[in-house]
């Protein structure tokens, strides 16, 4: 099988450290590259739209989150996890960007909604399917069978952590 970069630092520190069990390297580093792999090239799609990753997520909440397509910063952020500085200035982007509005809460007189707007709906639209399309060409390395365990073996890291 062909090395890659972690097999070289984890053979240094095998040598550097005979006694030392460095094998969650293996895992820990290639996940820490393989994201920073997905970052980049995720960006580079995204620039495509003149958008970034984070506009990218604020839009695909909205859409994902069915008609009216609204929803409030607090609960942006929450399902985002950032903080309600970072949200403010996606949306003040987006809106410039006339993508979404930002109209009083009918609610809650104190707060507002978020909504996209028909330009933010076409948007998404578009730049969705593109999206999937692109993360679909990202893991042709990959066989359904080995995605499918891939998928598994990372739902039950991610649980470990999110408990």
């Amino acid at each position: 099988m062909k090395k890659d970069y972690v097999d070289y630092i984890i053979s240094q520190w095998e040598k550097e450290m005979k006694d030392l069990d460095v094998s969650p390297m293996a895992v820990v580093g290639r996940l820490s590259r393989v994201a920073d792999h997905l970052d980049k090239r995720l960006q580079d799609n995204y620039s495509r739209f003149s958008i970034n990753g984070g506009e990218f997520d604020v839009l695909a909440s909205l859409r994902r989150s069915g008609k009216p397509y609204q929803l409030t910063p607090t609960e942006l952020y929450n399902s985002l996890m950032i903080t309600s500085g970072t949200i403010t200035n996606r949306l003040d982007h987006l809106e410039k960007a006339g993508l979404i509005t930002r109209s009083p809460n009918p609610d809650d007189r104190r707060g507002i909604v978020v909504s996209l707007t028909r330009k933010g709906i076409e948007f998404m639209n578009e730049a969705y399917p593109a999206h999937i399309a692109h993360e679909e060409g990202l893991l042709t390395a990959l066989t359904g069978e080995e995605r499918t365990v891939l998928i598994a073996l990372l739902r039950k890291l991610l649980i470990s952590f999110e408990e």
